[in-house]
């Protein structure tokens, strides 16, 4: 089982450095403005995504008749209905979306992405039902193999291409890819059907992952959509490039957590000391990818920006650690939403983003008033903060997690993100590795080491799961 699980991670994590990677070539062969052009392309996906996202990849594995071939035909069916819809949805906002953010020339692009969606909507559900079976084997190949497909589609396609139309054209071939795969991969003949009382079910299924979804993308988006309006593209190039760099290893680590904690988690619930304990961890081993991500950042953030992006995004240095720094904290919520997901408690999380979400008005206030994007940071950060507190007070009210033992914990990650941002507010990080290793960048590392060392729970099941064997 628990090879099987670092496959799934293995799977996600390979796809996900390969996005990142894709990124970071396309960043470095167009200018800051057309790459700005280029990740509100994701956003305007993530629109349609977050209107009709139901869960069904979700619903045929956790179903009692997902195994059905007539069920499975049925939800391919309203898969397909669904791309159909989310295509048409995509394609009438894409001229109201380029003129909210400034570049009606671009307009026809929003218009063609619409396709996505209908191409999406053709995959097979073979590499969902075959979870249930313990099969993971296509649903890996079929994240893993099209980001590949697409990064070795880049260098083509910049010689056709000087512009953001190289990100447009990969992203049709990363669909394209992704659903041929799941043809390939699959066992069962691909058939469509039409069921009207599954299509209940399963709005009666999705609809709280729908709510999520909303306040998911205000999370991820909502700021990359405020600054790319009030400060233009390129200062939205550098704005959402440190936003990838900072967001993807806290999404894959914190998905390798989820999926280490929540079965032991399950597995403990009718024993209360020892679901308590594995809750800790589970908190703690939030925390820790934070303050790992801090003391990474801290240590080598500015030479390897650099070495990465170049100088042209240099302007990415002065915003760097309080990207993050909030990116830690956010990233520190998953633990407690785990906690209580354990117990079939999933509003937490929920209840953790909407405060983020509920401060977006109040970063367009500011952008509009300051101009600053660092002001937009703080104001996320300290939302993060407010979430990351009602996360554990709900998994400690709803699951009987402890909070004495996080409190040490919490704080010293607390002192090392403060201690990061006085640090970067004073000493900015440098290009190069030598300017760049200032002594008060060890002062840093001291409190991350704190943190890290104060987190006993986690300690003692990392010592308990792998060293001890």
């Amino acid at each position: 089982m628990l090879r099987k699980a670092f496959m799934l991670v293995s799977g996600n994590a390979f796809g996900s450095a390969l996005l990142l990677v894709r990124n970071l070539i396309i960043a470095r062969l167009v200018s800051p403005e057309d790459y700005g052009i280029a990740s509100t392309f994701a956003v305007a996906m993530s629109i349609v995504e977050m209107l009709s996202y139901l869960g069904l990849n979700q619903m045929i594995v956790v179903d009692r008749d997902g195994d059905d071939p007539a069920v499975q035909k049925a939800m391919q069916g309203f898969q397909l209905l669904r791309g159909v819809l989310s295509s048409l949805i995509l394609f009438a906002i894409a001229v109201p979306y380029a003129r909210f953010l400034g570049v009606e020339h671009v307009a026809w692009a929003y218009q063609v992405i619409a396709f996505i969606p209908l191409v999406n909507g053709l995959q097979h559900f073979d590499m969902h039902r075959l979870k249930r079976h313990m099969n993971f084997r296509p649903w890996i190949v079929t994240q893993a193999i099209p980001p590949l497909v697409s990064v070795l589609a880049i260098w083509p396609l910049a010689y056709l291409y000087g512009d953001y139309r190289i990100m447009l054209v990969s992203l049709f071939i990363q669909a394209g890819s992704m659903v041929a795969l799941s043809h390939v991969m699959a066992e069962r003949r691909y058939a469509l059907g039409f069921d009207f009382a599954l299509i209940r079910r399963a709005t009666v299924f999705g609809w709280p992952l729908l709510l999520n979804g909303v306040l998911l993308f205000g999370v991820f988006n909502g700021e990359r959509l405020i600054v790319g309006r009030e400060l233009g593209m390129s200062q939205l190039a550098v704005f959402s490039m440190a936003i990838t760099l900072t967001l993807t290893p806290t999404l894959v680590l914190a998905g390798a957590t989820q999926s280490l904690f929540l079965p032991a988690l399950s597995g403990a619930r009718e024993r209360v000391e020892s679901f308590r304990w594995l809750g800790t961890a589970s908190v703690e081993a939030g925390l820790a990818i934070g303050v790992a991500l801090i003391l990474g950042v801290v240590l080598m953030g500015g030479p390897v920006i650099h070495l990465l992006l170049g100088a042209k995004y240099a302007a990415i240095l002065d915003i760097l650690v309080p990207m993050t720094v909030m990116q830690a904290v956010r990233v520190a919520k998953t633990g407690g939403s785990t906690v209580a997901l354990a117990k079939e408690r999933s509003g937490n999380a929920a209840a953790a983003n909407v405060i983020r979400v509920l401060s977006l008005p109040i970063s367009w206030y500011a952008v509009t008033h300051t101009g600053d994007v660092l002001t937009v940071i703080y104001i996320a950060m300290v939302a993060e903060v407010a979430g990351y507190l009602v996360s554990i007070w709900l998994a400690a009210k709803r699951t009987g997690l402890l909070l004495g033992p996080l409190v040490l914990p919490s704080l010293l990650s607390a002192l090392a993100g403060a201690a990061a941002l006085m640090d970067a507010h004073y000493y900015p990080p440098r290009p190069g590795l030598v300017d760049h290793l200032d002594w008060t960048r060890w002062f840093v590392a001291f409190f991350c080491l704190a943190a890290l060392f104060s987190m006993s729970a986690l300690r003692g099941y990392l010592w308990r799961r792998f060293l001890r064997r």
